[in-house]
Parts: C-alpha cells; structure tokens; sequence
C-alpha cells in the first residue's frame, strides 16, 4: 500500500470498467494511497451506453469537460437529467442509473467516488438495461 502524502499523478493507462466505458487511471487507493476517494477521466464516444449499475454505499459526482450525456435513474431508470460541458452532476449512493451520450459528438468527464477504487461497489443491474 502506499502511503498517502500530497503528490502528482499523471494520467494512467485506459481501462474498462464494469459499467462498459472506458477510463483514464488517476487518484485511487494505488496510485496515491487515498482511503476514501477516486477521481479517473471518462470519455463517452456519441452512441457510447453503460450498463445499468449503482455504487453500493458509494456516492459519485461528475464534472462534464465537453459535450454531453443523458443519465437514466431512479426506480426502473423513470428518471432522466442531461449534462453539458461546465455542469455537475451529483449520484446518491445506491441510485440505479444508466448514462447514455446520444450527442452526436464525445463527451468527456471527471468522475470521483466516495471509495479508494472507482469500481469498488459497483452491483450491475442487467434486468434494467432494457428499459432505456
């Protein structure tokens, strides 16, 4: 483990996350030794869909960077907010959600979570994915 001090962390390496996107590594518990927070970059290519998810006991906000995406959630995904580039977006922990970019251009994001791991607690949710 490493221990927490104040550093800089380049950009890591892409990944895919459980959700189906794809992620820039940044601030988690094994690049700084963090204990309760993550922050990685996103971006959704236009058409771009994550499975339907939530982060168990895990809050997340999101700053949009450029473009924009839709985000379903709630009970059955009955909910709909759209987020443009300059704008935040705030998830409860444990609110069924799923982020779709029907923009026609990317969409690019900073994501943090209330965990050391942006993908600790993720539960997906496949019984909803149909419902968008």
């Amino acid at each position: 483990m490493i221990s927490p001090t104040c550093r800089v962390v380049p950009s890591g390496d892409a990944y895919v996350g459980q959700q189906g996107f794809t992620y820039l590594a940044g601030l988690t518990g094994s690049t700084v030794g963090s204990c309760g927070i993550s922050m990685t970059v996103v971006t959704l290519p236009d058409g771009a869909r994550a499975k339907a998810h939530l982060h168990r006991g895990i809050e997340t906000a999101v700053y949009v960077l450029d473009g924009e995406a839709e985000m379903h959630f709630g009970e059955r995904l009955r909910e709909l907010v759209r987020a443009r580039a300059g704008e935040y977006v705030y998830i409860p922990a444990d609110t069924p959600h799923l982020v779709i970019n029907r923009s026609g251009s990317p969409c690019r994001a900073l994501v943090a979570h209330t965990a050391a791991d942006d993908q600790a607690g993720i539960v997906l949710l496949p019984e909803l994915d149909a419902l968008v």
